[in-house]
């Protein structure tokens, strides 16, 4: 046998072997807690609470909400975010202290009225008008805590997963 055809064959057994320890490699990597998967889904829970009150907004601008129906469902959609940021700063306490939970709901519903449309509000109690700059600084950390954050939702079973889960914790099903 050719001295090239051995050196051949142990280069193919070598990336054989690679490739079939691979996955024993990633699993040992990607242990995921409890604990990650509950702030994953609150963190989704947390989209929904902005999602709603942007919807709520612009569905008030339009006028498919009455003016005296639009500051109680405002109220209740704010107490919930409120609700959900306090749980999530119990599972992830911040480093340094922070605005009030209302105005971290306000700054996080311009973040998303910066990526989509721009929604004014008409009400007195409205959010100050924030400059080019900081609604680019939102943006941009807003983007840079969902890339390690929750991925989205499992298309079988609906459960929160994470961006570095192959497959849901819950059903099992492949999420790649």
């Amino acid at each position: 046998m050719d001295l090239g055809a051995v050196f051949f064959l142990l280069a193919a057994l070598i990336l054989t072997g690679m490739y079939l320890y691979a996955p024993f490699v990633s699993r040992l990597r990607g242990v995921n807690s409890q604990e990650e998967h509950e702030l994953s889904s609150w963190m989704a829970e947390r989209d929904r609470v902005i999602n709603a009150l942007q919807e709520l907004d612009f569905d008030h601008s339009l006028g498919k909400i009455p003016p005296e129906d639009y500051p109680a469902q405002r109220s209740e959609l704010l107490r919930k975010g409120a609700e959900v940021l306090r749980r999530l700063d119990t599972l992830q306490p911040a480093s340094a202290p922070g605005p009030d939970v209302e105005s971290r709901i306000e700054d996080a519903l311009a973040a998303r009225r910066a990526d989509g449309m721009v929604v004014r509000d008409a009400s007195p109690a409205a959010a100050p008008e924030l400059t080019d700059d900081d609604i680019e600084t939102l943006i941009a950390a807003r983007r840079s805590r969902r890339r390690e954050k929750s991925a989205g939702f499992c298309p079988r079973c609906g459960q929160a997963v994470l961006v570095r889960d192959r497959f849901c914790p819950s059903c099992g099903k492949s999420l790649n």
